[in-house]
C-alpha cells in the first residue's frame, strides 16, 4: 500500500514578526536608520536611539549612568553619549532582509476561507484538503508529493526566473556572436575591396605598360623617318650650294669651252635633282587596334577577371567522418558541409581549419584537402597509438560534434586476401615474390606451382603464365622490366629468364659465378641486378645479359652480407639489399649507408614507392610485420602492418599499388594480401 508524502512548512506572520523583533519595546516604533536607530546595550537588550536620548535627558543628577528600560540594569553612559552605543547588527540585518522580501500571500480555498490550498506535484493540480476526495493523500492512493501551493508558486517562480536568466544569458551570447560576425564581415569586406583594388591596379599597370610601349614605338618610328628625310634635305642643300657656287664663277669665265662644260654638268645634275625631289621616306603613321580580336579578347578576359566567392555553409550542421587511424600510416577524416537548411554544399573554397593534438596536447601535423565538391579531407599521420583530438572549424566556428576523439591503433587489417595452399585457380603454393604492373595488375611468383599468377587490383585472378623459366619449383625472384616484360631468376637452373606477360620466352642468360641466385631487380637504365645468397654477392648485368660488375662478400661488416634475402632499386637507381638489415649502395655498387640494423630477425622483401617511402617485410621472434621508413629520416623504421585478424606469417615479397596501397606475399599462409599504408 502506497502513501502520499506531505511536505510541512512553517509560515511566519509578517506583522507578528515585525512586532516581536523589529519594534522598539519602549516607544513601540519600528526601528529605522535615522531617529529610531537600534542601539545595543551592554545588557544585550536593544532600544532605539530616540528612547535612550529621552531617558538620559530625564536624569536629574549627572551620574554618568542610567537604567535599562527593559531589565532595569544600571548602564554606564559612554564618553560620546548615546550615539556611541554600538548599533544592533542583528536588528539591522533583519531590517534589510524584510525590506528586500515581499510579503507572501498564502492562497486560501474559496469555500473554506481558513484552509490553505495545496499542490500535488505528481498530478500537477491545486486542491483543498477538505474539498478533495482524498485521491492525493488517502489510503490506497499512489505515491504523491504534496506541498503548500504558496511554496509551489515560489518554487516555480524561482525556476521561471532561473530559466529566464539562462535564456537571457544564451541570447546575450548569441548577440555577441552575431555582433562579432558583423564586425568580421566589415573587416572581410575591407580586405576584399583592398584586394580588388590591388588586382585591378595590376591590370591597369599592364595596360599602361602597353600604352607606353605603343607611344615609344611611335616616337621611334618618327625619329627613324625624320633621320632619313633630314639626310635627304642635307643632300639637297649640299647640291644647291654646289650649283650656286658654280654659277657664281661664270662671270669670270671668258672661254666658251668652259661654259659649255658647265652647261653639260648642269644638264646631268638636272636629271639627278628630279630623283631628289621624291622623299625617300613618307609621313604615313597610323594607330590601329581593330586589326585583330585583341580588344574582344581583352574585354572577355576583363569580364572574367576576378570573382567574388561567398559561402552558404552553416558550420553547426556540418558533419565529420573519422576513418580508420593507424599509427605511422596516412590516415584521414572527411568533413561534409551543408547550408542552413541542411542541403549538401556542392562547391568548395570554405576556410576549413583543423587542429589535431595528442592526449598530451602535442600538435600533430595535418593538411586540409579541398575536394571542390563540398567535402574536405583532413590528412594526417598519427605518430603513435593512443588517442588524438581533432578540432574542425569553418569560419572559426566549430562543426557539429567537434572536437572528435580518434582512437589510433597499430594494427591494420587487409583490404582483401587471395589464396590458400593448393594448385587451383585461386590457390597458391609458396608465393615468394610479387611485382606490380600497369593498370593495377599484380604478378605473383607462385613458386610451388611453377607459375606466375596475374591478378587485378581487386584481387581477382586474370590468368596464369609459365612454366618457362619457372621449372622445378625453383623460381625465387621476380621483377617487372622497363618495357613491360618480366624478369625471373631460378636458383636451381641459375638462369635469368626474360618472358612476356603472355608467358613467351624472350631470352635467357647466366654466369658461371652464380652459386644460389635468389632475387632480381631492374634499374632505370635497363640493367639487371641479381642477388646471390650463396655467393653473398650482387651481380649487375647489362640489358643484353653481359656481366658489368659485382660487389659484396660474406660477413657482417658494412658492404658485406650474411644471408641475402631481397634486392630492389630506388628512384635514383640506388641499390637496397636486405639480410638481417637494410644496406644502401650506389648504382655502381659502392656502399652508402645502413638504414636498419637491429641485429634481430630477417627481412623478406623490400620496395621503394614514388614518394620516397621504403617498405620492407620482416619476421622477428615469431612475429611478422611490414615496416615503413621515410628515406630522408634518421633510418628509424615503424611497424605498420600487423593484422588483428589472420596474422602475417613469414611475409616475403612486397609491391606498391596506386593510392597508397601495398600488396604482400604471405609465404606462411600461402596467400597474398592488400593493405593500405
Amino acid at each position: 500500500m502506497m502513501s502520499s508524502t506531505l511536505v510541512e512548512t512553517v509560515s511566519i506572520n509578517y506583522d507578528d514578526f515585525n512586532d516581536s523583533f523589529l519594534t522598539c519595546g519602549t516607544c513601540l516604533c519600528l526601528y529605522d536608520s535615522v531617529e529610531h536607530n537600534p542601539k545595543l546595550l551592554p545588557c544585550s537588550h536593544t532600544v532605539c536611539k530616540h528612547c535612550l536620548e529621552r531617558i538620559v535627558a530625564a536624569q536629574n543628577l549627572d551620574t554618568g549612568s542610567f537604567r535599562c528600560p527593559i531589565c532595569r540594569e544600571n548602564i554606564h553612559l559612554p564618553q560620546g553619549g548615546v550615539i556611541a552605543f554600538p548599533p544592533s547588527f542583528l536588528v539591522n540585518q533583519l531590517l534589510d532582509l524584510m525590506a528586500s522580501q515581499r510579503r507572501d500571500v498564502v492562497p486560501k480555498c474559496s469555500v473554506h476561507s481558513n484552509q490553505e490550498l495545496l499542490f500535488c506535484e505528481t498530478c500537477d493540480i491545486v486542491f483543498c484538503s477538505l474539498c478533495s476526495d482524498n485521491n492525493h493523500n488517502g489510503r490506497g492512493a499512489s505515491e504523491h508529493t504534496v506541498i503548500p501551493f504558496a511554496i509551489a508558486i515560489k518554487r516555480m517562480s524561482e525556476i521561471l526566473l532561473y530559466k529566464a536568466h539562462l535564456c537571457i544569458k544564451n541570447l546575450n551570447g548569441a548577440y555577441e556572436n552575431i555582433s562579432d560576425e558583423l564586425r568580421s564581415l566589415e573587416q572581410s569586406v575591407d580586405k576584399t575591396l583592398d584586394s580588388i583594388n590591388r588586382s585591378f591596379q595590376d591590370v591597369m599597370t599592364i595596360i599602361e605598360k602597353r600604352r607606353h610601349e605603343c607611344l615609344q614605338w611611335v616616337r621611334k618610328i618618327r625619329e627613324d623617318k625624320r633621320t632619313v628625310l633630314k639626310e635627304q634635305l642635307d643632300l639637297i642643300q649640299a647640291e644647291k650650294d654646289k650649283v650656286q657656287l658654280d654659277c657664281g664663277n661664270l662671270e669670270y669665265q671668258v672661254e666658251v669651252r668652259n661654259i659649255t662644260k658647265r652647261i653639260s654638268d648642269l644638264n646631268e645634275k638636272l636629271d639627278s635633282t628630279s630623283n631628289l625631289a621624291e622623299p625617300r621616306e613618307n609621313a604615313f603613321i597610323k594607330y590601329e587596334f581593330k586589326h585583330n580580336d585583341s580588344l574582344k579578347q581583352i574585354e572577355t578576359a576583363v569580364a572574367k577577371f576576378g570573382q567574388i566567392k561567398i559561402s552558404t555553409t552553416f558550420p553547426a550542421l556540418c558533419t565529420g567522418k573519422i576513418g580508420e587511424a593507424i599509427s605511422h600510416l596516412r590516415s584521414s577524416a572527411q568533413v561534409m558541409t551543408v547550408d542552413y537548411h541542411g542541403n549538401p554544399r556542392l562547391t568548395g573554397s570554405d576556410p576549413v581549419t583543423a587542429d589535431l593534438r595528442t592526449d598530451k596536447g602535442v600538435l600533430v601535423e595535418s593538411k586540409v584537402k579541398d575536394n571542390d565538391n563540398g567535402t574536405y579531407d583532413i590528412i594526417f599521420v598519427p605518430p603513435t597509438l593512443g588517442r588524438l583530438k581533432l578540432s574542425v572549424n569553418i569560419f572559426n566556428r566549430a562543426i557539429k560534434n567537434s572536437p572528435f576523439m580518434i582512437e589510433v591503433s597499430d594494427h591494420i587489417n587487409p583490404v582483401w586476401k587471395l589464396g590458400s595452399r593448393g594448385s587451383g585457380i585461386d590457390n597458391l603454393n609458396q608465393p615468394v615474390r610479387i611485382a606490380s604492373g600497369p593498370n593495377g595488375l599484380i604478378f605473383v611468383l607462385d613458386t610451388g606451382n611453377s607459375r606466375i599468377k596475374i591478378i587485378n587490383s581487386d584481387g581477382q585472378v586474370e590468368k596464369h603464365i609459365g612454366p618457362i623459366g619457372l621449372e622445378n619449383q625453383s623460381a625465387t625472384g621476380l621483377c617487372l622490366m622497363n618495357e613491360g616484360n618480366l624478369a625471373v631468376i631460378n636458383w636451381r637452373s641459375k638462369q635469368v629468364s626474360i618472358i612476356t606477360p603472355e608467358g613467351e620466352l624472350v631470352r635467357q642468360f647466366t654466369t658461371t659465378e652464380f652459386v644460389e641466385p635468389t632475387d632480381i631487380a631492374v634499374n632505370s637504365r635497363g640493367e639487371i641486378i641479381v642477388a646471390d645468397s650463396g655467393a653473398s654477392k650482387i651481380f649487375i648485368f647489362g640489358s643484353a645479359g653481359n656481366l658489368i660488375t659485382t660487389f659484396g662478400s660474406k660477413g657482417i661488416k658494412d658492404g658485406q652480407f650474411k644471408l641475402i634475402s631481397s634486392v630492389t632499386v630506388g628512384k635514383c637507381d640506388e641499390i637496397f639489399v636486405t639480410d638481417h638489415r637494410i644496406q644502401v649502395f650506389s648504382k655502381d655498387g659502392k656502399f652508402s649507408r645502413c638504414l636498419s640494423d637491429s641485429g634481430k630477425g630477417q627481412y623478406g622483401g623490400i620496395v621503394v614507392d614514388n614518394g620516397g617511402l621504403l617498405l620492407a617485410t620482416k619476421t622477428e621472434k615469431g612475429r611478422s610485420f611490414v615496416q615503413v621508413m621515410i628515406m630522408n629520416s634518421n633510418g628509424k623504421l615503424h611497424n605498420i602492418i600487423d593484422s588483428n585478424e589472420e596474422k602475417l606469417k613469414r611475409p616475403s615479397g612486397i609491391a606498391i599499388l596506386p593510392n597508397f596501397h601495398v600488396v604482400v606475399a604471405d609465404l606462411g599462409n600461402d596467400c597474398v594480401k592488400k593493405y593500405r599504408y
